[in-house]
Order: C-alpha cells, then sequence, then structure tokens
C-alpha cells in the first residue's frame, strides 16, 4: 500500500476537527519502544527510568550526532508528541508510531502550559520537561511529507509545539496507556 502524505489545507483541518486538548488533566494514549533503529513496538505498560529513560529503548544506546562525544543528550531522554496533532497527520493509526516519539499524549504542550522545569506525573514517574528542541528530522518528512513537517515546524507549529517537547525522567516508575498526567510542584 502506498502512503499518500496530507496536503497543508488537510492537515490543519483535520486538527481544527479534533479540537484542542486539555492543560492540567492530560491522557497518555500510548507508548512506543524503540529498540532498535527504525524499529518501532506499541506497548500498554512500561518502565521509565532515570538513568535510561525508557525500559526497552534505545534511547541511551543509540546516542546522538548532536552531542561531542556521541552520547545520548540527556534533555532529549523522553520524546512527547499531542496525540492530536500525530491523528490528524496519520489517520491510519498504525503509521502513528513512525513519528519517532516515545509517549503520545492528549495534554497542551505549549510553553505557557509545560514551560521548561514544569513536572509531570505519569502513572508513578515524575517527568521534568527540559528545553531541548523538538523540530523533527529527515525520516519524520519521509513518513508524513513536506507539508506535515512544515505543518509542525511552522510559527504556529512551534507555538504549539506540534512535532512535540522532551522530557527526562525525574522519578522512575511504571506508566500505562490510559494513566492520567497531571502538572506537579517541584520538591
Amino acid at each position: 500500500m502506498i502512503e499518500t502524505h496530507l496536503s497543508m489545507t488537510e492537515l490543519e483541518s483535520r486538527l481544527a476537527e479534533l479540537g484542542n486538548s486539555p492543560q492540567d488533566k492530560g491522557t497518555l494514549v500510548m507508548i512506543v519502544t524503540r529498540p532498535e533503529v527504525d524499529e518501532r513496538v506499541v506497548v500498554e505498560r512500561a518502565d521509565l527510568d532515570p538513568v535510561s529513560g525508557l525500559v526497552g529503548d534505545n534511547w541511551l544506546a543509540r546516542g546522538s550526532t548532536h552531542t561531542d562525544d556521541g552520547r545520548a543528550v540527556p534533555g532529549a531522554q523522553i520524546a512527547i508528541m499531542n496525540s492530536r496533532v500525530i491523528e490528524a497527520i496519520a489517520p491510519d493509526a498504525s503509521r502513528r508510531a513512525l513519528a519517532g516519539d516515545q509517549l503520545f499524549v492528549d495534554l497542551e504542550l505549549t510553553d505557557e502550559n509545560l514551560p521548561t522545569g514544569q513536572r509531570i506525573a505519569i502513572g508513578t514517574a515524575i517527568l521534568e520537561i527540559t528545553d531541548t528542541a523538538h523540530t523533527g528530522c529527515a525520516k519524520f518528512t519521509e513518513r508524513f511529507g513536506h507539508d506535515a513537517i512544515k505543518f509542525v515546524n511552522g510559527d504556529e507549529g512551534r507555538k504549539w509545539h506540534r512535532r512535540g517537547i522532551y522530557a527526562r525522567v525525574i522519578q522512575g516508575g511504571t506508566i500505562c496507556a490510559g494513566d492520567m498526567i497531571s502538572k506537579v510542584e517541584p520538591q
């Protein structure tokens, strides 16, 4: 099956139909591990660890070309994308995990709602939003099209963090699809 990419008009229309995500109490919609490069496994339950991030994910082992020593970027431990945005971009639910994020959430991701340093509780874990930029890559463009990358990285897309945000694990714990997400104050 050949996947057709949506136009900017289609993307904007689909997102408008889906409406806005909640600001305070959200939901963890999907958890995706990336055991190997280009491999995605959707799981219902996962453990988060302050050192390794999402257990079973290759974030730490894979490292990064964005660091001098090739090690993983600490501020990019957990990639989070809004579930309504990926639903607009990928009408076929089986393709949504290809975005490359680990957590898909129904929660507003703007700087006003989740500024750097804001902590969120999911299951028994606590994450802290980092200032590491999440802008997408050539693989995202290949999988979802040129209009999709413009949709997430344009002025409006950056304001709403349509491509997503990054967080780090502050308190390890277990998360499950369907868990409530709530903002918590730093201790």
